[in-house]
């Protein structure tokens, strides 16, 4: 009688928004390849409609700081007990960690433990701070999977295996529509400015970043009375969240679901939480400000620990200031305005911001990051 081989298995941890489209991203690319394979692992939305097994929702843990964590820590030390015990248990074939980073090196230690292959998605940024973590890293993982050339380096001179596989946003954000198509399609008017709100897709930064996002709005409208302002929603942000803050505003905010490139697409400046989304909006090459705000804890901290002059990802891959920042203190609806004011006003720094954000995106590639990503999971299987 002929022994049934089982179909492969890998599973998935990704912890945040961004990370389970990557996550969705990749079995999508495996599929193609090895119809037969199976997922499981944590995740959300994106990737149940990918065909993964969730067996835990993370939405309610994708939280950022020390402080936030520190908060949210019974969630989270319940999700890993929950995921080591799902490791133990389903002796997954592979296990591929999703940024997410201190929760998935704990997750990725105890997988090497029981003798399951790791592969790691998306450094840690060992290039802004706590670079000492590549060595720490090289002793859970088999593989690392970088999305900035850069970072090969400091894998290499470890010795730790590490692989280039491009940024997955190179992939993700081609808008179905150029900007005119996009602007009739949500019928806006393309003689007036469009300003993009970009609040986040963490609960915690929208309670943080719209309320002084729509005060700019205000602002904004006294100076440029024919502005038109647009808030692409996150999957991971309920309506009810953004009623609490919409409906305290005279200001007209249109909310657009499930298009969000198409939506930056429309946009003349977009005003923006730091994160994947700047360089979203850099590979679109739409004018923007970075906005920021952390618990005030969390924020010295970072400010002590963090080694880069830049938080945004734009400026660091320029290696220079090409989009503004204002960070914490600096994040007032004032300054907002009054930069997305300039952007609009002023046609030389304006076209500067653009060509400097052409440049970002022809460093990060040509993409195929999901398809890389697949290649290297099916070598590893």
């Amino acid at each position: 009688m002929l022994k049934q081989h089982k179909p492969p298995r890998i599973m998935f941890s990704a912890g945040e928004a961004s990370g389970e489209q990557h996550a969705a991203a990749m079995y999508l690319e495996l599929k193609k390849h090895r119809p037969e394979l199976q997922a499981l692992g944590m995740g959300g939305a994106a990737m149940r409609a990918a065909g993964i097994n969730v067996r835990y929702d993370s939405s309610a843990i994708g939280v950022i700081g020390v402080f936030e964590v520190l908060k949210h820590y019974p969630q989270i030390h319940g999700a890993l007990k929950m995921m080591q015990r799902l490791v133990a248990d389903e002796r997954p074939d592979l296990l591929v960690c999703v940024d997410y980073k201190e929760f998935n090196f704990k997750l990725a230690s105890f997988a090497k433990q029981c003798g399951i292959k790791v592969l790691f998605y998306v450094s840690p940024q060992v290039w802004a701070w706590r670079p000492g973590r590549v060595k720490k890293y090289g002793r859970v993982i088999d593989t690392m999977a970088v999305i900035f050339p850069f970072e090969t380096d400091y894998y290499e001179a470890e010795n730790i295996p590490v692989r280039y596989v491009g940024h997955p946003s190179v992939d993700k954000v081609r808008p179905r529509y150029g900007k005119v198509e996009a602007l009739r399609h949500f019928q806006l008017d393309g003689q007036k400015p469009v300003i993009g709100l970009l609040p986040g897709s963490r609960g915690h930064e929208v309670e943080r970043l719209l309320p002084v996002m729509l005060a700019a709005a205000r602002k904004i409208k006294e100076k440029l009375p024919a502005a038109q302002f647009i808030l692409p929603q996150a999957q991971s942000i309920s309506e009810s969240l953004l009623s609490r803050y919409l409906d305290t505003t005279d200001i007209t905010i249109r909310i657009i679901k499930n298009q969000p490139y198409e939506a930056i697409e429309c946009c003349d400046a977009v005003m923006t939480k730091s994160g994947t989304a700047t360089l979203e909006i850099a590979l679109l090459q739409v004018p923007m400000v970075i906005v920021y705000k952390l618990a005030e804890p969390t924020y010295w901290l970072g400010r002590w620990l963090v080694k880069t002059p830049f938080i945004g990802l734009p400026n660091i891959i320029a290696g220079k200031s090409i989009v503004k920042e204002l960070i914490q203190h600096d994040a007032s609806a004032l300054k907002i305005a009054e930069e997305i004011i300039t952007i609009l006003t002023d046609p030389d720094y304006q076209n500067r911001m653009q060509s400097a954000l052409a440049e970002v995106k022809e460093r990060l590639g040509t993409g195929e990051g999901s398809k890389n990503m697949a290649k290297l999971a099916l070598e590893m299987l």
